[in-house]
């Protein structure tokens, strides 16, 4: 009997197991992570300069969870629509940001300017 209930054990943890290896990933870029994660960036944003260390960290962060499209789709919707937002950001200004931090090839690929 103890025999058995061992068995149906590891089965069940082997179960458990292969579901939870192939059960597809929750975690999803969310808007207000995008605009936490660039506020820091806002006065580059407007008036040029060199970003701070803190605003290409955020940058960094946003992109390291760009993992599918669907996150590099919400991330480009949340950014277009926190830029309409504030007043004084330049487009330039947001366009080299990513090289400033750093980040170039994954923009030119987002832009799809490969």
């Amino acid at each position: 009997m103890a025999a058995m209930l061992m068995k149906m054990s590891c089965a069940l943890v082997f179960v458990m197991v292969v579901v939870a290896m192939w059960s597809p990933e929750v975690e999803a870029v969310t808007c207000g992570e995008v605009v936490s994660a660039v506020a820091p960036c806002l006065g580059y944003l407007r008036n040029g300069g060199a970003p701070p260390r803190v605003c290409c960290n955020g940058v960094r962060g946003i992109r390291n969870k760009a993992r599918t499209t669907g996150d590099r789709k919400t991330i480009c919707n949340c950014l277009k629509s926190a830029s309409s937002s504030y007043r004084g950001v330049s487009g330039n200004y947001a366009a080299s940001l990513p090289g400033k931090c750093g980040s170039s090839e994954e923009a030119k690929e987002e832009r799809g300017t490969e």
